[in-house]
């Protein structure tokens, strides 16, 4: 999908920061991001100390994401229908309500993991509302010339967050109590309010709303499977989602049962993938073609990734396979949502990317106690290996489906040390030949 004539120069890789919606509500993304980051790991570990079992970890990711299993395209529905903005404030000042009601719970020292498994519930429902309409309200801030980078400042604001968060949140944890955290997601989401608020309406890039029409759902799904640079993302997605993305759960059962860390060594870990997954976030600004491979490439390339850091012999090892980890994580999610969100018309565009969320965000929600109990029953080792070895193998069955429908091949030329293996046509190739031997 060519979309620029030319790689952007450098300067232009925070460009749509120039318009000033989009400049407050990634301030407010960047605030929200950090405090929902030291909210997570907070959870995670609040989790593991009252409990000592990894697999509840993985109860709370499902607990967190299940209403994304079963309700994201309702979601997707609305954000078509109704002011994002409007589902937006609805969202964050709900997320607001239970991030303080996890403080109180947790500074008083009355908490209880069922307690933590309701909230977590009640916050995948406001996700629910809150994800379709933000993925679909880039568009009405900056316009389309500008999707494509501010999709990828996005990635970059939310992977910062996720170097800052888990550090500060290791650290309180360590200091005065994960409670803290909590509260500092109540402020961040309340702040995030204040700044929608503050939006020029008369600024936005308006689009008119989806009329009410029996069968929009059924629309979405035929669209979705029709498209091929919708649908192979999407299939992409769900196998990362259950697998690679139960990364967290991994981690939190290395740093406390491989490397004995404790909740520093865990926020320290998630920092390094954030690291990785910042520069990644990054380098997806440069890219001046989207393709399937390159979204395909990435996520096998974080399958072997993953599968190799099972090897590490230290925490210094691990934490660096991690940083390459990052990277390949958010090279695959930034050009898989760029592809889904360029692909498709505007009018329709909540209802698909509900769908692509739901397989992504749904999919953590199977994956975390599968995960969970691998690692607690067979193994941390064992769990990456899986981990790594699932979406690995599908980018490989998804890239010899793609390679055999587009007639595509590899060509190897040694003497090219820039390009040793490209990807070219059969039909190029052959017509190569053909004049060579004429």
């Amino acid at each position: 999908m060519p979309l620029v004539s030319a790689r952007p120069p450098w300067r232009a890789t925070f460009s749509s920061l120039k318009v000033r919606n989009y400049r407050i509500f990634a301030s407010a993304h960047l605030v929200a991001v950090i405090a929902l980051w030291m909210q997570r790991v907070a959870q995670d570990w609040l989790v593991l100390e009252l409990s000592g079992s990894v697999a509840a970890v993985g109860i709370t990711v499902f607990m967190q994401f299940a209403p994304s299993l079963v309700l994201m395209p309702l979601g997707g529905l609305l954000a078509d229908r109704y002011s994002k903005r409007r589902i937006l404030v609805i969202a964050q000042s709900s997320a607001a309500v239970l991030a303080a009601v996890m403080a109180v719970l947790a500074l008083t020292g009355t908490i209880e993991v069922w307690h933590i498994y309701a909230i977590a519930f009640l916050l995948g429902l406001a996700t629910v509302l809150d994800q379709p309409a933000r993925q679909v309200f880039v568009n009405e801030l900056v316009g389309p010339d500008q999707l494509r980078n501010a999709i990828s400042l996005n990635s970059s604001i939310f992977q910062l967050g996720g170097m800052i968060g888990p550090a500060v949140s290791g650290v309180l944890m360590t200091a005065v109590g994960g409670g803290w955290a909590f509260a500092a997601n109540a402020l961040a989401c309340t702040f995030t309010v204040v700044s929608l608020l503050r939006l020029r309406t008369s600024e936005l890039v308006k689009f008119a709303p989806a009329p009410r029409a029996k069968g929009q759902f059924r629309e979405a799904l035929a669209y979705l499977r029709g498209k091929p640079t919708i649908f192979w993302p999407t299939v992409m997605a769900g196998f990362f989602a259950v697998f690679g993305l139960s990364l967290a759960v991994l981690m939190a059962a290395y740093a406390d049962h491989i490397f004995h860390t404790g909740a520093a060594g865990y926020g320290l870990l998630n920092t390094l993938v954030a690291v990785g997954a910042l520069g990644g976030a990054l380098a997806s600004t440069r890219i001046r073609v989207l393709r399937l491979r390159t979204a395909v490439g990435a996520a096998g390339a974080y399958g072997v990734v993953l599968v190799l850091s099972s090897l590490a012999p230290s925490m210094a090892a691990f934490g660096t396979v991690m940083v390459v980890a990052g990277f390949a994580s958010l090279m695959f999610l930034t050009s898989a949502n760029q592809l889904v969100q360029t692909s498709t018309n505007v009018m329709i565009r909540g209802r698909v990317m509900s769908l692509y969320i739901m397989v992504l965000i749904g999919g953590q929600a199977l994956g975390g106690p599968l995960m969970g109990a691998l690692a607690e029953h067979l193994g941390p080792q064992f769990a990456m290996v899986v981990a790594g070895a699932a979406p690995a193998a599908a980018a490989v069955v998804i890239g010899l489906v793609l390679a055999r429908r587009g007639e595509l091949m590899l060509r190897v030329n040694l003497r090219s040390a820039r390009r040793p293996v490209v990807i070219v046509s059969k039909l190029a190739h052959g017509s190569r030949l053909a004049g060579a031997r004429l």
